[in-house]
């Protein structure tokens, strides 16, 4: 607990399960090497990319990739990359410079980086589950998310419990932790206070076992109410707490400047979700 001030210990009782802004969580020096290592990272995805699908972007609805879906799918225990919409030409030419055509890179970071291995199970984080109350919590992704200048995709109004789902609900919680300042003009994340307690309206599910990979929805998204979002810009270094069926979204940045951003979920118990572990890389305990 000594890792976390009264203030945050006090704004973390307080929270109850819906987001919560804890600023100056990182020191500089620890955002500094964690963006050196993503944009290390950016600098070899155009050999990195699957040469079967050279359209492998994800779509600025809800997060979800078009073109090889089993790209994604069994991206769970690897570090693969993933690319803006409209970054390339019919032909799968770069339309941009390739080092800034990155959306994201994901999902076991965590796993195979010590830079965000170190991050994600250092003393500041585990004493923060603790104070939440996690008992044996499980790191089940992790992403870098760069929000290009003038093209970092809108991220559309969702829970991440559509694409975490778990049985029963309230097992998942993200941390989300600004590398650079989170502003209104370079796509900070806008929250609906309170949504968490509506349930899910919909969630992903594979294809059958046998089937080719795919995936589908069960129970459709409502129109959310755009007047309910709450922006909640953040400076470099805050960690924001998401709760698994609080509604959030991100607008398109259209600025000059990049919005670098690392962020992992924690799920408490193990559940079946859409990125499955595997026997070489089991979900690590966060408690390690």
């Amino acid at each position: 607990m000594a890792c976390l001030s009264p203030t945050q210990l006090q704004k973390v009782g307080a929270c109850r399960g819906r987001f919560l802004v804890l600023e100056g969580f990182l020191s500089a020096e620890e955002c500094v090497a964690m963006q050196a290592e993503g944009e290390a990272f950016e600098c070899t995805s155009l050999f990195a990319r699957p040469t079967s699908d050279p359209g492998c972007y994800l779509s600025s609805d809800v997060l979800f990739p078009q073109g090889s879906t089993d790209y994604f799918l069994t991206s769970g225990d690897k570090i693969r990359f993933f690319f803006e919409k409209g970054v390339f030409d019919e032909k799968g030419n770069f339309l941009v410079p390739p080092e800034k055509s990155i959306n994201k890179i994901g999902h076991a970071l965590h796993a195979h980086d010590p830079v965000f291995r170190s991050i994600t199970h250092s003393p500041k984080v585990q004493a923060l589950a603790r104070s939440l109350g996690l008992q044996m919590p499980v790191v089940v992704q992790s992403m870098y998310i760069f929000k290009q200048p003038h093209i970092g995709g809108e991220v559309f109004p969702h829970q991440d419990a559509t694409f975490l789902y778990t049985e029963p609900l309230g097992r998942v919680l993200g941390v989300w932790i600004a590398l650079e300042d989170a502003t209104l003009e370079n796509g900070c994340l806008w929250f609906i206070p309170g949504s968490h307690t509506s349930g899910v309206s919909r969630r992903m599910v594979r294809a059958p076992a046998g089937s080719a990979p795919g995936t589908s929805f069960l129970g459709s998204e409502p129109a959310w109410d755009n007047s309910l979002f709450v922006p909640t810009p953040v400076r470099r270094g805050a960690l924001v707490l998401i709760h698994g069926e609080v509604v959030h979204k991100s607008k398109q940045n259209l600025s000059g400047r990049s919005r670098q951003a690392y962020t992992f979920h924690l799920m408490e118990a193990p559940c079946p979700f859409l990125l499955q572990p595997t026997a070489e890389l089991p979900f690590p305990p966060l408690y390690t």
